[in-house]
C-alpha cells in the first residue's frame, strides 16, 4: 500500500476513526478534569561540618559532608522525619501516607538535599516542604550528636532555601494529556482503519478488481439522481438530461466512455451480442444495459436492446413499450423478430425487444437454438445488447453469455464482495462464455474511499448534443422520479 492507499483507506473509515478519536480524547478530558489539582513546593537543606580556618580541614569536611548527605537522603524518607512532620503541624495523617508525598534527592557532587513535598493546596505544600527540612535537621542532630556537645567538624543539617508558594499545579497537566490521548486516539483509529481494511471483501477501486481477477474495468458509473427510477416508471437516461446536474452530466461521459471502449475492444471484430449481468439483483445491470445502448444509438450504430430477463424484465417499461409481445412470443414462433421490435422515444437508431409474457421455463427458452438464431439474425442488422438476470441466482445469464460475443459484468462499488464476483466469473466460465470486462456501477467518493474522480463532461460531442436537443424538441421530457431502480 502506497501514502494513497493509507489515505484512502482513512477516509473510507472516518467515521470509526473519529469516533475512537473522540472516545480516547474525552476519557482522558474526563479523567484529567476530575483529578484534584496538586501543588508542589521545593525546600533545600545544606549539610556542613561546621567552619574551619584550616584548608585542609575544609576539604575534609567538605567530603565528609557530601558522603554524609547520601545517607542523609534516606533519613529523610524514613517515618520518624514524617512523624515529627506530623506533631509538629499537627496533622491528622498516617506518617508512611506522608512519606509517599515526599520525594528527596540530593544534586550530584553537592551537600544539598532537595526536598519536594505535594498537596492539594500551595500553602498546604508550602508548609510540609519547611517542615520537612525542620524535622530533617532535628533527627540528624540526634543521631549525629545525641549528647548536644556541638563539636567542630560534627555534620549537620541547615535549611538553605524556604519553600515558595507554588502558583501552579504539576498535576494534572490538561495540554499535555490532551495531546496524549489524541496521539492515542489517532494510532488506535489507524489500527481500526487497518483492520477494516484488510477484513473487507467489498471491491471498491478499478484497481483491486483488476488485480485479483485479471479483468479489464470497462468502466465506472457514478451514482445519480437521473439513473434512478421505480420499477414500471420510464427511465430517463444519463444521455437525456443535457445541460443538467454535475453528476448527471458525468454519467453521461461515463456511458460514452463505455461505448468507446467497446468499439475499440476489437478494432477488426468488435462484439455484436453483449449480454450486460450482474453477480447480485441491485447492481444496476438493467439501467446500465439501456444507457449503454442508448449511448451506441445516439453515436448514429443501430441497435436492438432486448430484455433477456424472463423472470423479472424491466426493459418494456423502462422504455413505456408494449410489454404483452416480445422476446417469449418470438422464442415460440408466435411472431417473427421484427415483429416484435418495438421504437423507442431515445434514438432512431434504438429498437426495444421486451420480455413478452413470462414462461414457466425461462432457462430451457434462453438456451434453445432458436434463442441462438435469434441472436445471430438481430445481430446481422444491428449491436444487440441483452439485459439478462443475475449471475448467482439463477443460470439464464451463463446460458445466454454462451451464445453471445461475451458478458459485462455489472458490479455495486463498495458493495459487492469479491466472493461474488468471483463466483460470478466462474459461472461464465464453467459455460466457457467471456467476459468482456466489469463495470462498477454507483461509485462515489464515499463508496470508493475518495478514489471516485471524473471531470466535467464537456466532453460530448456535436452528435450527442444536438440529438438530446431533437429528441427534447418532439417529446416533452416526463416528471423524473427520485427513486432507483433495482434491476
Amino acid at each position: 500500500m502506497d501514502l494513497r492507499d493509507h489515505v484512502r483507506m482513512l477516509i473510507l473509515h472516518w467515521l470509526g476513526v473519529l469516533i475512537i478519536v473522540a472516545l480516547v480524547v474525552a476519557g482522558a478530558s474526563a479523567y484529567t478534569f476530575t483529578r484534584t489539582k496538586i501543588y508542589a513546593a521545593e525546600a533545600t537543606g545544606f549539610v556542613n561540618t561546621g567552619g574551619s580556618t584550616n584548608a585542609a580541614l575544609g576539604s575534609v569536611g567538605d567530603e565528609l559532608s557530601k558522603s554524609r548527605a547520601t545517607s542523609y537522603v534516606s533519613i529523610a524518607k524514613s517515618r520518624a522525619v514524617a512523624q515529627q512532620v506530623v506533631d509538629d503541624l499537627g496533622l491528622d495523617t498516617d506518617p508512611s501516607t506522608l512519606v509517599g508525598d515526599i520525594s528527596v534527592e540530593q544534586p550530584l557532587d553537592t551537600v544539598l538535599i532537595q526536598i519536594t513535598a505535594r498537596e492539594s493546596s500551595p500553602e498546604g505544600a508550602q508548609e510540609l516542604a519547611d517542615a520537612w527540612v525542620e524535622a530533617l535537621a532535628t533527627q540528624v542532630k540526634k543521631l549525629e550528636d545525641p549528647n548536644g556537645a556541638e563539636r567542630v567538624g560534627t555534620p549537620r543539617v541547615q535549611v538553605y532555601g524556604a519553600a515558595a508558594l507554588p502558583s501552579s499545579p504539576v498535576s494534572p497537566k490538561p495540554l499535555r494529556n490532551l495531546v496524549l490521548a489524541l496521539l492515542l486516539g489517532l494510532a488506535l483509529g489507524y489500527g481500526y482503519a487497518l483492520l477494516r481494511h484488510n477484513l473487507d471483501r467489498r471491491l471498491r477501486t478499478p484497481q483491486v478488481v483488476q488485480d485479483r481477477f485479471d479483468v479489464a474495468v470497462m468502466g465506472s458509473v457514478p451514482m445519480a439522481g437521473v439513473l434512478g427510477h421505480e420499477p414500471g416508471e420510464r427511465a430517463e437516461l444519463a444521455l437525456e438530461v443535457g445541460d443538467g446536474a454535475q453528476r448527471q452530466r458525468e454519467a453521461a461521459e461515463a456511458f460514452r466512455k463505455l461505448r468507446t471502449n467497446l468499439i475499440f475492444m476489437e478494432v477488426d471484430n468488435p462484439p455484436r451480442v453483449i449480454v450486460v449481468t450482474s453477480p447480485q439483483p441491485g447492481d444496476g445491470k438493467s439501467t446500465v444495459a439501456a444507457n449503454l445502448a442508448a449511448a451506441v444509438a445516439v453515436s448514429g450504430q443501430p441497435v436492438i436492446l432486448v430484455d433477456g430477463d424472463l423472470r423479472r424484465p424491466t426493459v418494456g417499461g423502462s422504455f413505456q413499450v408494449d410489454q404483452e409481445i416480445g422476446l417469449t412470443d418470438v422464442l415460440v414462433g408466435r411472431l417473427k423478430p421484427w415483429e416484435a421490435l418495438q421504437p423507442s422515444a431515445v434514438s432512431d437508431n434504438l429498437q426495444v425487444m421486451s420480455a413478452g409474457r413470462i414462461p414457466p421455463n425461462p432457462s430451457e427458452l434462453l438456451g434453445s437454438q432458436a434463442m441462438k438464431s435469434l441472436l445471430a439474425e438481430l445481430s446481422s442488422k444491428a449491436m444487440v445488447i441483452v439485459d439478462a438476470p443475475p449471475l448467482l441466482p439463477v443460470t439464464d445469464a451463463a446460458i445466454l453469455t454462451a451464445a453471445a460475443d461475451g458478458a459485462l459484468v455489472v458490479i455495486s462499488a463498495g458493495r459487492t464482495l469479491d466472493a461474488e464476483l468471483s463466483q460470478a466469473l466462474g459461472h461464465l466460465a464453467s459455460v466457457n462464455g467471456r467476459a468482456l470486462g466489469i463495470i462498477m456501477n454507483k461509485s462515489s467518493r464515499r463508496t470508493t474511499g475518495g478514489y471516485y474522480y471524473y471531470e466535467s463532461s464537456y466532453y460530448g460531442t456535436d452528435d450527442d448534443k444536438k440529438a438530446t436537443r431533437k429528441r427534447a424538441g418532439r417529446r416533452s421530457s416526463p416528471k423524473r422520479s427520485r427513486g432507483r431502480s433495482k434491476a
